[in-house]
């Protein structure tokens, strides 16, 4: 179990601390501007203290997860044929690739397939149409579940009591732009909508002039990963019948993705 960015982010009982830190500086160094943080930073960042930060950072250059220079510790190749081996046995991500090329209404478009990861999301495929909006998360980018559609998508499935346990001690909620959602119960009125309305919706929330508009994959089984497909447009684009065309469409794609014997 890796931690993960949330209000109740603790060591779960009967984990390996040493394993959790592991992560934990994995994490660090994926997060910083530069891609590299010195021995001190990852040390102050974690809260732990040099000698122990150093064991663990030896042990993951050992085994090629991070490498070392004359700026200090970046993440290493062997992520990059970890996270290629995960992708390339999650039959979705080549599924999404193929609906997406395949449907007239999505073809031109820039759509993601995402997860969740604790408060976050992680993009784990994108599919560019023509032209790409730019603006929005790559492979492997992490976004604030509650400044996005997708994000939004993912937390209705969970009770209003879950969403408030997982953004537990977080009294502001991270933002975007000047739309995102400030607090829980703004966050919370959205979720439910979303569940009524079976779609989540941001409108400029992750990113100014663009607006986006997701569903979730129905579940293959108790091993499979909780998916969300998400469309972004340009807000200049966008209107009630373009949002209703691309729900649709979207909801089409998720069944064919959740059971791949579904007609299409």
């Amino acid at each position: 179990m890796s931690p993960v960015r949330g209000g109740t982010d603790v060591t779960p009982p009967g984990a390996a601390p040493a394993v959790s830190r592991a992560v934990a500086v994995l994490d660090a160094i994926a997060a910083s501007e530069s891609g590299s943080m010195t021995l001190s930073d990852l040390s102050r960042d974690l809260g732990v203290p040099k000698s122990s930060t150093s064991t663990i950072c030896t042990a993951l250059e050992l085994g090629g997860l991070i490498r070392r220079d004359d700026l200090g510790y970046s993440l290493g190749r062997k992520l990059v044929e970890l996270g290629g081996s995960y992708l390339s046995r999650l039959d979705q991500v080549s599924e999404f690739h193929r609906a997406c090329l395949e449907s007239d209404v999505l073809r031109g478009e820039t759509l993601r397939l995402s997860t969740a990861a604790g408060i976050d999301t992680l993009c784990l495929a994108r599919y560019e149409g023509h032209p790409a909006i730019r603006l929005t998360t790559n492979i492997g980018d992490r976004l604030p579940a509650s400044s996005c559609a997708q994000g939004k998508a993912l937390l209705a499935r969970l009770d209003d009591s879950e969403i408030e346990r997982l953004y537990y001690g977080i009294d502001e909620l991270p933002r975007l732009t000047g739309r995102s959602r400030r607090t829980v119960p703004r966050l919370l009125k959205d979720i439910r909508l979303a569940r009524a309305r079976g779609y989540a919706i941001d409108d400029e929330e992750s990113a100014d002039s663009v607006v986006g508009v997701a569903v979730v994959v129905p579940t293959r089984g108790v091993r499979a990963p909780i998916l969300a497909i998400s469309v972004t447009k340009h807000k200049s684009e966008w209107s009630d019948d373009v949002r209703d065309t691309m729900v649709a469409e979207l909801k089409r794609v998720a069944t064919l993705l959740g059971n791949p014997m579904a007609t299409g």
